[in-house]
């Protein structure tokens, strides 16, 4: 990671600081958040076994047969999309990695066709990392403020996830989000993570005399 990717994480995990006893939004207030627009949504990949297919096993359209989805990760990432529609989640600008498994992954959800940038590839090594100008793309593009009463979508892979926001990151699942403001300073305000699962979840209508509640 470059000085100035690294002092904007530092940036970043101070500003996620917070006092003893503070509260940090829970899910139902992130989707009801979300509503109005504003917002950069940074999401992992949904889940894609790490060997790569075999020729019988490649979807038709993974000519390169990359990494793709698996079962699990197909139906989780449709799930998303469709409690994003129900939670009328503005989705705006979309940007992918050009990798197939973030590809499909936004394809499945339904998001609108993405704009596919380099920055937030894996340079064909999978799961061995990033470089410092990406984590600063990455950076940068979470706090751009997305248009008028839109959501920023980024889909891409858990090393360009870590290497631009670092122990904010820590432990992040496939298909998991973390949700930002974009601030006036060097880096975006992050307001938490959202779980591929708990997107649908949080679309459920609740049930009659139960507070719902999703944290």
């Amino acid at each position: 990671m470059s000085l100035r990717s690294s002092a904007m994480a530092l940036t970043l995990v101070a500003a996620l600081a917070v006092p003893a006893g503070a509260q940090t939004p829970d899910g139902a207030a992130l989707a009801a958040a979300l509503r109005h627009g504003g917002y950069v949504i940074v999401l992992r990949h949904a889940h894609a076994p790490e060997a790569p297919p075999s020729a019988a096993e490649a979807d038709r359209s993974n000519g390169g047969r990359e990494r793709q989805l698996d079962a699990a990760g197909r139906a989780s990432a449709k799930a998303m999309g469709e409690a994003m529609r129900t939670l009328h989640v503005p989705v705006g600008a979309v940007w992918s990695s050009p990798t197939y498994r973030a590809r499909e992954t936004a394809r499945l959800a339904g998001l609108r066709a993405p704009r596919i940038a380099a920055e937030l590839g894996d340079n064909g090594r999978s799961m061995q990392g990033t470089n410092s100008g990406q984590a600063d793309w990455l950076l940068a593009r979470a706090n751009e403020k997305p248009r008028p009463g839109t959501d920023t979508v980024i889909v891409t892979q858990y090393p360009n996830i870590s290497g631009a926001f670092g122990e904010a990151a820590a432990g992040m699942k496939d298909g998991e989000a973390l949700v930002f403001r974009p601030a006036a300073g060097p880096a975006a305000q992050l307001l938490g993570r959202i779980a591929i699962e708990q997107w649908s979840v949080l679309a459920r209508p609740p049930q009659p005399g139960k507070r719902h509640h999703e944290g």
